[in-house]
This record gives C-alpha cells, structure tokens and sequence, in this order.
C-alpha cells in the first residue's frame, strides 16, 4: 500500500510518469481498492510537494545565479516550472471555484459552472492575480538571499500539498457522487495530516535556526508561520467551499492547493532582510 500510494500521488499530482507492471494489467490486476488508494496517495502529497518545490528552486537558483536573469525572471520560471509540473490542474482548479463560488447560485448550478471547460472572467482574474502574487512574493524573498528564496518556495509547495491532505480528512464529504472529489474525500485519517504538519513546523523552525547560527544566514523568522497562515486559509476557503457546495471536489483541491502555496509565499517573504 505504501509503495502504491506513494505512486499513485507522484501519477496524480505531477506529470512525471511512474507505471508499473500493475498498472499496464488494467484494473483487474490491481487488489488496492481504489478508495484505500486514493486516500494513500492524498497522505503522500506533501512528499510529492518536497520533490515539486525541490525541482523549482533548482529552477530559481539556476536562473536567477548561474545564468543571471536576476530574482524577478528567476521566479516567474520557477512557478511556471510548477505549473508544468502539475499540469496546471490546480490553477484550474482555482479559477473554476471562483466562477462557481462567485456565480451566487445553488449548489447544483454552481458545480455546474465549475464543471464547463471554459473560466469566467473572474476565474481569470483571481488566476493572474494569483500567479502575479506567487511571482512578486518569491522574488522578494529571493532578493534577501541567504537561500530565503528556496526555503520559501519549498514550504509553500509543501504546504500546498499538505492542504489537500487536510482537506480529503474524515468528516468532509464530497460534492458530487463522481469525480475526484467523491474518490478521495474523507480517506485520510486526522492524525495523519496533523502529524505531517508538526513535522513541517518543526522543519521549519529548524531551518530558520541552523540557518541562523551555523551559516550565519536567516532564512526569515516567518518561515514557520507561513506554513500555519497557508494551512489556515487553506482551510477557511475548504470550510467555505463545503458550506457553499455540500462538500469538496477536484476543483476545489486544485484551489485549496494553490491559495495554501500563495499565502505560504506571502508571509515567508515578509519580515527585514537577512
């Protein structure tokens, strides 16, 4: 189950490919049942953010030193890089909540809105709005150097995915009775995106204070409470949607995910300089 559910996250939140002979079988040649699964795969997600903000502040760095494109180029590649990373699903996923959400209409005609192909003019907004955010935030963290830019961008991604982790928790229903949304929602047990974010707390904290006292860098004292600001307006936008809708959906894990990331970026690019 561990090895699946690692596997499945890595297929179902990234474009990297990761198949096994199991998977070629078809579903008759899987025993998980695709709920267990699902719920495995929604546990791994903040592991698949380490390897997604890794990659992007392999970006950042490559970009902004190496090549000298300078903190501002540097950023807007490496949150384009996530967004190719990730398919774009959850940029998606965004802009179809706002449309939705933002439509004033019941449930039903409101998940109707959000399930169209096309994005409103506020899904529009609230999308370039985001990104231009995401792009202003990590370029100023970037530009405190002392790997602030990095450190940001991996706490952000990993916050991101730890916010679908909470969000498919036991208790909040699904929406719909197909989709993403219904396959995973309610999967994960509690204690397991509370353990995973008192380890990302305690990572960050870390972080700040090795940075502090061995290098003689500072990563930025926000750090860590841009993790816990990231998880709480994640989680005020999930509470919404459910009241709204009757529960969580794929467009609404997409926009869970990418608010998480924004908020995360924000408050770990504040503070002096380092």
């Amino acid at each position: 189950m561990r090895g699946t559910g690692l596997r499945l996250s890595v297929t179902l939140l990234t474009v990297i490919p990761w198949r096994s002979a199991r998977d070629d079988a078809g579903p008759g040649g899987d025993t998980v049942p695709p709920r267990a699964a699902a719920g495995a795969a929604m546990a791994w997600a903040p592991a698949v953010g380490v390897l997604l903000g890794a990659i992007a502040s392999a970006v950042l760095l490559l970009a902004d030193h190496p090549l000298g494109a300078g903190p501002l180029t540097a950023s807007g590649l490496a949150v384009g890089s996530l967004a190719l990373l990730t398919r774009g699903l959850h940029l998606d996923g965004l802009a179809d909540l706002a449309d939705g959400l933002a439509s004033g209409k019941p449930a039903p005609a409101a998940l109707d809105i959000m399930r169209r192909s096309d994005i409103g003019p506020l899904g529009v907004v609230t999308l370039v709005l985001t990104l231009l955010v995401q792009v202003a935030a990590l370029s100023q963290a970037a530009s405190a150097g002392h790997g602030r830019g990095p450190a940001a961008l991996i706490a952000a991604v990993v916050t991101g995915r730890l916010a679908l982790t909470w969000a498919c928790r036991r208790g909040v229903p699904a929406a719909r009775p197909d989709g993403l949304g219904a396959l995973v929602a309610g999967t994960v047990r509690p204690a397991v995106p509370a353990a995973v974010t008192a380890a990302t707390l305690a990572a960050a904290a870390a972080s700040v204070a090795i940075s502090a006292t061995v290098t003689g860098g500072a990563l930025g004292w926000t750090l860590p409470l841009a993790v816990a600001a990231g998880l709480a307006a994640a989680f005020a936008v999930q509470r919404h949607a459910v009241r709204r809708l009757g529960g969580i959906t794929g467009d609404v894990l997409g926009a869970v995910a990418e608010i998480a990331t924004t908020v995360t970026l924000v408050v770990a690019a504040m503070g002096p300089p380092a």
